[in-house]
């Protein structure tokens, strides 16, 4: 048997073909173009889940059905994405749109939850009961896992925990609330902290380094910080105790058997995760508790929202 899982995103939209053993045999991939209408969008996963088919040797015929995870507010039942501003989403009946196009039965999930399934299926969550997945990029993504299944609330919207304050009347956030944890431990929330520190110090290592403010990536910090610059040292410092932060509410409120960490800061390894274990070893409630949550680093990378969205119904 195989399975076709599709990742679609803002920028891209990347299909592979899953075998029984989990690994990715076939793949295709195109840029995401929206704002579009729906029957366009429908055209584009069309488009890449049939190439990566015939890449695999095999036609649609060949599969059970098809995984998707997207952006947003998912209505999984209904099969339908409630809303996503990535993609400019807003009700979009897609399940029975691709399901018309490609006669073949969609199952519809959020892309994070999608990945958070695909690492606990596949990667580092692998053999957990209760496990989360927390992947720092653009924004902080997070998926949940209780007992085998997805957690995703009442109204689909669950398990947003880069939405939950961590700073009250902090940095505004793109959601409309002001501290929210994604404005501090993403990836563009590392990056804004890194500029207001070049600024701040003209001497720092970082001019060099990075070159100019606008050139400053998720590595700048820790690159001058292991270059033996101060101020790197103290943005890092600042990032991970936010990161911890965050962390620690999740293990709280949790408390699984694993959490993993992922996106491009995630490259880091021991560099970022050793400081983010000894915060939440001191700071975690049941830090007493002979059971601790271990934190590790996430291991599928991109692949991890491919293989969730093609084994979605295996959670079923």
């Amino acid at each position: 048997m195989h399975y076709l899982g599709i990742d679609l995103g803002g920028t891209n939209i990347a299909a592979g073909v899953v075998d029984e053993e989990y690994r990715i045999i076939a793949r295709a991939k195109r840029k995401t173009s929206v704002p579009c209408e729906p029957s366009e969008i429908c055209g584009q996963l069309a488009e890449t889940a049939l190439e990566a088919l015939k890449n695999a040797g095999l036609s649609v015929d060949d599969i059970p059905y098809v995984g998707i995870g997207t952006p947003g507010t998912v209505d999984r039942e209904r099969g339908v994405v409630e809303y996503s501003n990535n993609l400019y989403f807003k009700n979009l009946e897609l399940k029975k749109l691709l399901s018309d196009r490609l006669q073949k039965n969609v199952i519809l999930e959020n892309d994070a939850n999608a990945a958070a399934f695909g690492e606990y299926k596949a990667g580092a969550l692998k053999g957990a009961e209760n496990a989360l997945a927390i992947t720092l990029g653009t924004g902080v993504g997070s998926g949940v896992i209780i007992g085998g299944k997805i957690y995703s609330g009442s109204n689909y919207a669950g398990g947003e925990l880069g939405h939950t304050v961590i700073v009250a009347g902090g940095r505004p956030c793109t959601c409309g609330r002001k501290g929210c944890w994604e404005a501090y431990a993403s990836a563009t929330g590392l990056i804004a902290m890194t500029r207001d520190a070049m600024r701040k110090n003209e001497d720092s290592m970082l001019w060099e380094l990075a070159g100019a403010l606008e050139k400053v990536d998720g590595r700048s910090a820790f690159e001058a910080m292991r270059a033996g610059d101060r101020t790197g040292k103290e943005v890092v410092d600042r990032y991970v105790f936010y990161l911890a932060c965050g962390l620690t509410n999740c293990v709280n409120i949790f408390q699984p058997d694993i959490l993993c960490v992922g996106g491009g800061v995630s490259n880091e390894g021991e560099s970022l995760l050793e400081p983010l274990r000894k915060i939440i070893s001191v700071e975690n409630y049941a830090r007493n508790s002979s059971h601790q949550t271990v934190i590790c680093r996430a291991q599928l990378g991109n692949d991890a929202g491919i293989l969730g969205a093609a084994l979605l119904a295996a959670e079923d």
